[in-house]
């Protein structure tokens, strides 16, 4: 059942995704320059209106958006899809297997995970694919200790086991009795880990090891613009709510899915 929470951050997403499609339908471009139209207000050719180097905001606050969105999906798609086979094997198998995967997540969570995104965006700056590729490694732990442990609950379950003495497959098993009891707790790992990823993605922006100009990336554009603030602050808060409608979308998402596991 939807609440109240989950229906405001999906309208959320849905004004964002709007925004984004309306760039759709001008014909500005996120990199091309206008000098005489600097820190220009609000107006029918830049609804949003330019930055330092007359480029129309709403072009690049749509691509950011759009790139923020892009990232956090196909991390989340990836953490999710390893978290929770390697968390489902682990418990499901143990011995040598658990204490394999356990280990790898420990080694892994002995380092900060900004500090595991900052070493591999390092080595190709500007790499969208390493990107991605730092931020799923960074997000698959959570799945796979959350889906560890409830696996390790539910196995010694009347209902568990009385299938495996009738002889059903870990397929039917799988299906019929773990995936209803871990669900919940994924889709609402999911709604976090994709504003996790959003954070992250700004964050190293923010530092100049993220994306690189002229890509459109929320974080870069707060520091570029952040030298200005005095003179087009309204410029500089367009990133800043972007951000952080984003995040709020997410975790009122996430709160929605941990209500319902709670009831």
């Amino acid at each position: 059942m939807i609440d109240r929470k989950q229906k405001l951050g999906a309208g959320i997403l849905l004004i964002l995704l709007v925004l984004v499609l309306a760039n759709r339908f001008t014909s500005n471009d996120i990199a091309s320059q206008n000098l005489d139209s600097i820190f220009d207000p609000p107006s029918l050719t830049y609804p949003l209106g330019t930055d330092q180097f007359g480029r129309c905001n709403l072009a690049r606050i749509s691509s950011a958006i759009l790139t923020s969105l892009s990232m956090a999906s196909i991390c989340v798609i990836t953490a999710s899809t390893i978290g929770t086979l390697t968390g489902f094997f682990s418990a499901w198998y143990g011995g040598h297997v658990d204490r394999f995967f356990s280990t790898v997540v420990n080694i892994i969570m002995a380092l900060p995970g900004l500090i595991i995104v900052l070493l591999f965006s390092s080595i190709i700056p500007g790499s969208f694919f390493m990107i991605y590729l730092s931020i799923s490694l960074v997000l698959w732990l959570e799945y796979f200790r959350v889906v560890r442990a409830r696996v390790m609950s539910l196995k010694s379950e009347p209902a568990v086991q009385m299938s495996q003495l009738y002889g059903f497959n870990l397929v039917y098993i799988l299906r019929r009795h773990l995936w209803p009891s871990i669900k919940t707790d994924l889709a609402t790992l999911a709604c976090f880990g994709a504003g996790n990823a959003i954070l992250i993605l700004a964050s190293i922006g923010f530092v100049y090891v993220g994306l690189r100009p002229p890509d459109a990336e929320l974080g870069l554009m707060m520091v570029e613009l952040f030298p200005y603030y005095s003179d087009a602050p309204w410029v500089l808060a367009q990133p800043l709510l972007a951000i952080f409608a984003l995040v709020l979308a997410f975790n009122l998402l996430a709160k929605g899915g941990s209500n319902d596991a709670i009831d």
